[in-house]
């Protein structure tokens, strides 16, 4: 099969949408029953009648925000976002157990079972891109399509070069993080700052998260204005260890994806209407893994997005996405 590339522009209608859809507030909210000590916040936005779309948020260790919201038409889709295991409105007595890659797989399909729904489009981003293509494999009958942006796919050359290569890039942010690896090889920058994270102290590893933010944000955005730490309350302070060390626990099991790598376990998608949106710019995830992804799966539609970069907030990369989205929800409904 002859693989479909595209670029901005290009499958484009001749007015796409380049805004996010006005703010708007769930109809309905709650928590699915508790389970290995996690209870899960959920959120319905849209229309009770529109497509069903599960939305999978980035970190690991994020959480769901009302901006998100705003990517999907309230007119014509149904849209569940939930909060993963520790994370964000999520809430649980020891967040790193029980949480893995599997786990998270599993309370997708719980809520989607919960909320009575047949079949729904999965949209994820960054890290959330990854595990929409995990739960897609796992569970492709559930599935009506996916939208994937900028995706993390958790390879030694991922994780190698957000910890170090792209240093190059930001050699003035990459400061921040330097003294933490001084003497350590490219390859394993990664293993020493997660290790760090989850070994330390409160108060030194408090340090480090304040640094690995700045240092993520200057990479998302790509710049970096140089600023001292600032000084959080008790509660941030809490919720930036508590991120960045349950991304430690993922980054460390490389995501709990397979040894062989996810790549090799997508063929379940081989009929799954799959969309790719990836900026030419991401300085977090590498553009060649939505490449990859793309030939794994040749049937997938690909937009690699010029001057765009992780940020999916950041024009033109949400213009693309939106409308990346709005397709894929006219292609389903049409086909009924």
């Amino acid at each position: 099969m002859t693989a479909k590339t595209t670029s901005i522009g290009r499958d484009m209608n001749q007015n796409p949408r380049l805004d996010l859809f006005p703010a708007v507030e769930p109809y309905r909210h709650g928590f699915l029953p508790s389970q290995d000590g996690h209870s899960l916040y959920f959120e319905e936005c849209g229309s009770a009648l529109g497509l069903p779309v599960v939305f999978l948020h980035g970190g690991p260790g994020s959480g769901c925000g009302p901006k998100h919201r705003q990517l999907f038409n309230p007119a014509t889709t149904r849209v569940i976002l939930f909060d993963q295991r520790g994370c964000g409105r999520s809430t649980a007595d020891k967040p790193l157990h029980a949480n893995t890659t599997a786990h998270l797989i599993q309370d997708i399909e719980r809520l989607r079972l919960h909320l009575g729904i047949d079949r729904w489009l999965v949209v994820g981003g960054s890290w959330g891109g990854g595990l929409g293509l995990a739960y897609a494999a796992a569970h492709p009958a559930a599935c009506l399509g996916a939208v994937i942006r900028g995706v993390f796919l958790s390879r030694t050359t991922d994780l190698q070069w957000f910890f170090h290569d792209v240093r190059q890039c930001m050699p003035d942010a990459w400061a921040l993080l330097a003294p933490y690896l001084n003497g350590v090889d490219a390859s394993d920058c990664a293993v020493r700052i997660c290790q760090h994270m989850l070994q330390a102290e409160d108060a030194d590893a408090l340090l480090l998260a304040q640094a690995w933010q700045s240092w993520e944000n200057a990479v998302t955005n790509r710049s970096y204005t140089t600023s001292q730490a600032a000084k959080l309350d008790d509660k941030a302070a809490q919720a930036l260890l508590a991120k960045y060390r349950l991304q430690s626990h993922y980054v460390i099991n490389k995501c709990f994806f397979p040894t062989d790598g996810l790549l090799s376990h997508l063929s379940p998608l081989v009929d799954l209407p799959l969309h790719l949106v990836h900026g030419r710019l991401d300085w977090v995830c590498l553009p060649e893994a939505a490449w990859a992804v793309h030939q794994a799966l040749p049937h997938s539609q690909i937009n690699m997005v010029d001057n765009a970069g992780h940020n999916p907030f950041e024009a033109p990369m949400t213009g693309v996405l939106l409308q990346a989205i709005e397709q894929m929800v006219k292609q389903i409904s049409a086909k009924g």
